[in-house]
This record gives structure tokens, C-alpha cells and sequence, in this order.
């Protein structure tokens, strides 16, 4: 290319080559792990003390961007941006698919207008909502007006809701000054590759400056654009979180150089996702029979990244139309034909004090913790188990096994307890009764657990997760998860310990029962 500079409010932005890229460093070095026992510098797991001021307002009650806000807080996204400038082998943006739960999925598409409505009209319905977001289907920079129309209306309406886009990062650099004028303190990069010879085996084709480009050449632009737009933004103040979708035999391996580009380019936070492959969504990617990876191969590889950067487990790869808390789906409830009927009152003050209440239960949560660790226990030595947990929410086990649409996987150590991801499941329970087709699936899919914490469960769930190894727990029912996983843990250690249980390897995926052991 003779001509790639992008103009930026008459700013000139001279693009590097990647390897001249590679050499810079952003000011912000990113996120290490550095926290101590339990706790990280910085990052999603991070805590009120381990951040700067500045940035803790930020992140506090963003659900996104905290571990610990996603049990609290809602966001919602809104479908202005249908266009897209870019083809990714792992996208089909189908739309009137409610049943789906994934990128690029929208039942409808909104104008400007109608969002903000939608926004003020959620908003006033779901009080603990914090964050609108624009994620497409499309990309929200391919269409920059309609993207930034829509922030300007909800600002209007909703001064108290914090602003994020998500972007592949191919328009990125043109609109760092917009982004940054409409306050938008938040921005997603997909980067998927820091490598155009990797790259082309994930994007068939961009376009960019009305040329459209294929192969490895479109991977370069891509690349290029994507670093420049992260080093941009994080010398902008603006925070920066990376997506990359895990490809197995693709860019799996890769992955590891994408962490420690975008760290040293400032990001905040890095979410390595599972490819989503199934061939009924229509990709190239589901139509040619590439795998997801398992959920112990997405772990390994964020435990490989998580030294370099802490990375982001609690994804649930929303679609570009979701409200509510992570994990649960409620736009059916805010149809634009039920938003336009709707009598709408936007109450700030309201919205203020319920939150209040909302951070009065958090800190109890973070309080109940720190206490249950403090507590006196067995030489806990190296053991660590995975515990799966059925909440809907607000940091509790306050689900029922057969009602549960995935379980959040906890890692239990020494060091406290540690949010590593979450396992979709089919619901047990079908109108009142059980398959056990399903509970055979739900079985795998946590196989790698020692215990799973519910509110209740029925006898024959309860007998078979028994005879796979994996201890149902319903005695901790409504409590605070991660101060019943630490009780549960010491009282396991201590039967270890007595030598009434053995100690089995739970990471070996052949083992279906003991205790996970750190190697």
C-alpha cells in the first residue's frame, strides 16, 4: 500500500510497518499479575486497592471490565451498526435468531432513535443496568454515524451510564478523537493475530480505503491498524480490553505473541474466547469442520497467558442485542414494540440508590470472603480443586441443578478462590421432569469439577453426579459463593488430610473423580 495514513480530524496518522509497530511500547505497560495471593494488579479480577483511583471508577460496576461487578451489574448492547468491513471465518450475522447466543446475533435492527429510547426504557426497568455497549452485528466503526448518534442521544438521556464500543479495529485509528470527545471510556479490539501469515487463514478479505483487500495482504492491513488504534487509545486514557477467539490448529499457539503484543501496547485486559463452530450458524469455519477448543484447552492457554497479562474468564460471547447480567438474556422483555408502548420514567436518583443497595450487598459479599479465609484451616499444601456453581447471580448459589443454563467453574487453592470460566449446559429439568440424556451432558461438561454447589437438587441428579465422582453440594444454599467454596475446601483438605479420601488428578480428562492436584 503507498497510502495508508488515516485522517483523524484533520490529523494525519502515519501506519508502521508491524515490525517498527512491534518495537513501540505504550506508555501504560498493561496489566501484570502481580496482586499477591488471591489478588491481581490489575485487570478483571482486581479489587478496589489494587487500582488506581481513576481507574477503579472506571471498572467498578462495569461488568465487562470486573470479575466481581459481572455478579451485580447489567449492560445491554444495541444493533445500530449492521454494516461490517471485514469477513471473519467465524462469523455469520444471521438476523431473527433469538434461540442464539453468540457475536453478530440480533433479533432486529434499531435506529439511533430507537436505541436511546431502548436504553432510557431498560434502564428504568433493570436499575443495576451500568453499561451500554455498541458491538454490531456489524461494526460499530464501519458505521460511524449511526454508532456515534446513538451515544450522543443516550448521553443526553442517561448521563449516568457508562459508554463502550467493541470493534474489529480496522477503522480504529480514524476515530480515536470521536471516541474520546463522546466520552466513551471503554473500547474493544478483536485481535486475533499479530502474524499475516496466520491471519489469513481466519479473514477471507477487509475493505478499507474503497479497496477491498484478500489474504495475507488483508491480514497485514488488518494488523497494522488494529496495534496502531490500541496504542492510540491507551495514550488517550481510554481503557482497552482485547478479545481473541482461540482457533485449535489456527492461532491457538499464536495466541501467546498476541497476549504480550497487546500488553505491551497498553491493554487492560485480555479475553481469549472459545471459537464458536457449530455448522448450523452457516460459517466457513462450522461448514468445514473446525473444533472449538475443550474447556480445559482454553484454560491451559489463559493459565499460559495469564503471567504476561491477567486475562478476562468471565465471557459469555454476548450477543449484539443482550440485556441484563452476564449469563442471562432478557431482550425479549424490550422489543422495540414493547419499548414504544412502554411509559417511560428515567429516575437517576432511583437508579443511584438501588446501586447503593447493590455495593452494600457487594461489600458484604467481599467481606464474607476475606473472613471465611482468615478462618484457621488445614495445611492446604499444593491441593486445588475445581467447584462448579449454579447462581443467577448476585455472587450466590441461588440456582436450582435441573434449572441451570451453565455453571460458573471456581479454582480453589491456598490462595483463595479464582473465577477461571463458565460451562454452558442444556436445562436438566423439562417441564418438571428430567432428561438423562441431558444430566449425561452436564456430567461432561464439568467432569473436571470435585463438587458442584446448587440451592437444591433432586435424588436421581444427585446419585449420578455421585457416581461420577463429583460431590453435589446443597448445603450452602443462598449463601455467598465464594465464601462457601473456601468452607468447602478447608473441610475437603481436612478429609485429605485423615486419609479419607484419596487424591486423584481431575486434569487428567480420563479421571472422573478425586481431587484436581497442581503439578
Amino acid at each position: 500500500m503507498q497510502d495508508q495514513a488515516a485522517a483523524n480530524n484533520g490529523t494525519v496518522h502515519e501506519i508502521q510497518p508491524l515490525d517498527a509497530l512491534m518495537q513501540k511500547i505504550a506508555e501504560h505497560k498493561g496489566c501484570g499479575s502481580s496482586g499477591g495471593a488471591g489478588k491481581a494488579s490489575c485487570g478483571s479480577a482486581a479489587g478496589q486497592g489494587d487500582l488506581p483511583p481513576e481507574v477503579w471508577e472506571k471498572v467498578k460496576n462495569h461488568p465487562c471490565y470486573s470479575e466481581e461487578a459481572h455478579h451485580h451489574y447489567a449492560r445491554m448492547h444495541v444493533a445500530v451498526a449492521p454494516a461490517c468491513n471485514i469477513q471473519c471465518n467465524y462469523c455469520n450475522r444471521k438476523y431473527d435468531c433469538a434461540n442464539e447466543s453468540r457475536p453478530g446475533v440480533v433479533s432486529e435492527k434499531l435506529t439511533p432513535e430507537q436505541a436511546a429510547r431502548k436504553v432510557v426504557a431498560v434502564a428504568s426497568a433493570i436499575p443495576q443496568m451500568t453499561v451500554l455497549g455498541i458491538a454490531g452485528p456489524g461494526d460499530p466503526l464501519a458505521n460511524p454515524e449511526k454508532t456515534f448518534r446513538t451515544f450522543e442521544l443516550v448521553a443526553r438521556e442517561a448521563p449516568d451510564i457508562k459508554l463502550c464500543l467493541s470493534t474489529n479495529g480496522l477503522a480504529l485509528p480514524d476515530h480515536v478523537e470521536t471516541i474520546k470527545r463522546f466520552n466513551v471510556d471503554h473500547v474493544t479490539i478483536t485481535i486475533n493475530v499479530v502474524d499475516p501469515e496466520v491471519g489469513q487463514h481466519i479473514y477471507p478479505w477487509i475493505f478499507y480505503r474503497h479497496k477491498r483487500y484478500t489474504g495475507r495482504e488483508a491480514a497485514r492491513i488488518l494488523s497494522e491498524r488494529q496495534l496502531q488504534g490500541l496504542e492510540m487509545l491507551t495514550a488517550a486514557g481510554i481503557l482497552c480490553k482485547v478479545n481473541s477467539v482461540m482457533i485449535p490448529g489456527v492461532n491457538d499457539r499464536h495466541l501467546v505473541e498476541v497476549n504480550r503484543a497487546v500488553k505491551s501496547r497498553g491493554a487492560f485486559l485480555h479475553n481469549i474466547m472459545p471459537l464458536i463452530s457449530a455448522p448450523e450458524h452457516g460459517t466457513v469455519f462450522g461448514l468445514n469442520g473446525q473444533r472449538g477448543p475443550t474447556a480445559q484447552e482454553l484454560k491451559a492457554l489463559q493459565d499460559q497467558c495469564e503471567g504476561e497479562m491477567n486475562m478476562m474468564r468471565h465471557c459469555r460471547q454476548c450477543r449484539a442485542d443482550a440485556v441484563g447480567l452476564l449469563g442471562e438474556d432478557r431482550s425479549a422483555e424490550f422489543s422495540t414494540e414493547k419499548v414504544m408502548a412502554m411509559e417511560v420514567s428515567y429516575d437517576a436518583a432511583a437508579r443511584k440508590a438501588y446501586q447503593e443497595r447493590v455495593e452494600q450487598d457487594r461489600q458484604e459479599k467481599v467481606a464474607a470472603r476475606e473472613a471465611e479465609l482468615a478462618q484457621p484451616g488445614a495445611d492446604f499444601g499444593d491441593i486445588k480443586i475445581l467447584a462448579a456453581v449454579a447462581t443467577k447471580g448476585g455472587g450466590r448459589i441461588n440456582e436450582h441443578f435441573g434449572h441451570a443454563g451453565e455453571f460458573q467453574i471456581y479454582e480453589v487453592s491456598a490462595a483463595g478462590t479464582k473465577f477461571i470460566g463458565h460451562r454452558r449446559v442444556d436445562h436438566y429439568c423439562q417441564g418438571g421432569y428430567g432428561e438423562e440424556d441431558t444430566l449425561d451432558t452436564v456430567i461432561r461438561a464439568i467432569n473436571d469439577c470435585v463438587a458442584v454447589f446448587v440451592a437444591k437438587i433432586g435424588a436421581c441428579p444427585k446419585d449420578s453426579l455421585k457416581a461420577a465422582g463429583i460431590d453435589p453440594v446443597d448445603g450452602y444454599a443462598h449463601e455467598f459463593i465464594e465464601q462457601s467454596v473456601i468452607a468447602y475446601f478447608k473441610e475437603y483438605v481436612e478429609k485429605v488430610r485423615r486419609g479419607e479420601i484419596a487424591h486423584i488428578d481431575k486434569g487428567d480428562a480420563d479421571i472422573r473423580q478425586g481431587a484436581y492436584i497442581a503439578a
